[in-house]
């Protein structure tokens, strides 16, 4: 399937089937659709996401893009995450094409994150993301599932729909444990050289690539 839209998928209208479904519903279709022929490309900021699927299907691969720069609590939460759930997580680093491009340079997420995933997920036929309307105007059409021309497989974005409300309050109601930088004050966490805390009044992602007017690192994009 990869490197082709499906057969036989209507993904417009099963987009729109699924619109007002719950993120563990949407799950249950993709499972239900591709068995274990999935994985999730986790920036462990999805802590609700991640435990979601983990109860669906606990040996899911869980996909680590590992860009050599994200902040030390960044790898201490996902070690820590990963002996609390018995995670399989696929640590992914980027090739020697980037050695020249550290974090924050250049076209650093292209060659630490869009490259290496598109080498991770070859031969899929899924993946989910955390993903929601609300994090960006670029993310505001976002369907629920949707054919990624750029990675080649099926994308399921289960929660699309929900607000940072719906997910601080799944945290909370399951007792799950949170990105540990949330508690200083940041909102949207990436690599150390280009994150910083948004302002007073500012949106949640407006302290990442802090100086420049990126709004994506081009997983999401095309």
């Amino acid at each position: 399937m990869a490197g082709s839209a499906p057969k036989d998928y209507d993904l417009v209208t099963i987009a729109e089937t699924l619109e007002h479904a719950t993120p563990q519903e949407v799950i249950a279709w993709t499972l239900g659709e591709f068995g274990d022929d999935v994985t999730f490309a986790c920036s462990f900021e999805d802590v609700a996401l991640l435990h979601m699927l983990h109860e669906q299907l606990a040996n899911v691969e869980v996909i680590f893009l590992d860009t050599g720069g994200h902040f030390p609590e960044t790898y201490q939460f996902v070690d820590q995450l990963r002996e609390l759930w018995n995670l399989n997580i696929n640590r992914v680093t980027p090739g020697p094409e980037a050695d020249a491009t550290p974090c924050g340079t250049g076209n650093c997420c292209e060659l630490r994150k869009v490259v290496p995933l598109q080498r991770a997920v070859a031969g899929r036929a899924a993946w989910f993301t955390g993903v929601k309307r609300v994090d960006a105007p670029t993310r505001a059409g976002m369907p629920v599932v949707s054919w990624d021309e750029k990675f080649g497989l099926v994308k399921v974005n289960p929660l699309a729909t929900w607000s940072d409300d719906d997910v601080a309050y799944y945290l909370s109601s399951k007792g799950l444990p949170e990105h540990p930088l949330w508690s200083k004050g940041y909102a949207s966490i990436g690599c150390a050289a280009v994150t910083v805390k948004p302002l007073p009044g500012q949106d949640r992602r407006s302290g990442r690539w802090a100086g420049s007017d990126k709004e994506e690192c081009g997983l999401h994009e095309g």
